[in-house]
């Protein structure tokens, strides 16, 4: 985060391209909210959004199965690709039950949730706290520098201080400036992805733009592919204002996907096909 303004997130909503991917986000957060299936089937899509949002994330931490597969399995412990879709499960079901306590102190949701994802696969005083000077990551899809120990925990406390101090910006650039810089500190030993995308969905419910959590990001994300998500988050990296804006914008559009997932289901239900 580049800025130096008072309201820095407010700022980067005023970036050029990011004002569109906000309107366009919320018009299609409120045309799947006022579909007829919303009245009295909410939580069969919630709860739906809930099992293709894990998958997507999963997929992008590179255990890409298929939904019929990820539905259809009970145990998750055997080989490290079913613990990654373990992980993302278990983190899609505490999302919804942080909210109070990320208004309160976003740091204890961030350690809850590596705690939630790490199920027994690190050590356990490697879990649900930051890394420590010297202490591995294992992050295959993210590649940039890691930031030492004394920078990380400097900059989430950045980060719990812009959230707590409240902002005027929307909560798609909210949203995406979490999940960005902790994609960029990657400040535990594992499973950081899963942790910032779930960190993304705890905002976009929390803010209110999605408070259903039926339109899930990471089916987004993992819809535009690995490549381009790490394209567009070197824009993050990079602090300048058009590759910010182009990350926003790419979480925009991670939203809007997400969208158009659940209005499938939705549509489904309709028929009587889910």
């Amino acid at each position: 985060m580049s800025t130096t303004a008072s309201d820095p997130l407010a700022t980067l909503g005023t970036l050029q391209g990011v004002a569109d991917a906000v309107d366009s986000v919320r018009k299609a957060v409120d045309r799947v909210y006022g579909h007829r299936v919303m009245r009295r089937r909410s939580n069969e899509v919630t709860a739906e959004a809930a099992l293709r949002g894990a998958r997507g994330s999963a997929a992008l931490s590179g255990a890409d199965w298929s939904l019929e597969e990820v539905r259809r399995r009970t145990d998750f412990s055997g080989g490290s690709e079913a613990h990654v879709i373990g992980a993302a499960l278990r983190l899609t079901a505490e999302a919804g039950q942080l909210l109070s306590i990320w208004r309160q102190s976003p740091l204890r949701v961030l350690a809850r949730l590596h705690l939630v994802a790490a199920g027994g696969t690190a050590p356990e005083d490697a879990v649900g706290r930051p890394r420590l000077a010297g202490e591995p990551v294992d992050e295959p899809l993210i590649e940039a520098p890691l930031p030492d120990a004394e920078e990380v925990a400097g900059r989430l406390e950045g980060l719990s201080g812009l959230i707590l101090s409240g902002t005027a910006a929307p909560a798609l650039v909210t949203a995406a400036v979490v999940h960005g810089e902790l994609l960029a500190l990657r400040p535990f030993g594992s499973y950081n992805g899963l942790v910032a995308r779930t960190a993304e969905r705890i905002v976009l419910i929390g803010s209110g733009l999605d408070p259903k959590s039926i339109c899930p990001a990471e089916v987004g994300h993992a819809e535009q592919g690995r490549a381009a998500y790490i394209a567009a988050f070197e824009g993050y990296l990079s602090g300048a204002p058009e590759g910010m804006a182009a990350w926003i914008a790419h979480c925009g559009r991670a939203v809007e996907l997400g969208v158009r997932e659940s209005t499938a289901v939705c549509e489904a239900l309709q028929r009587g096909a889910a």
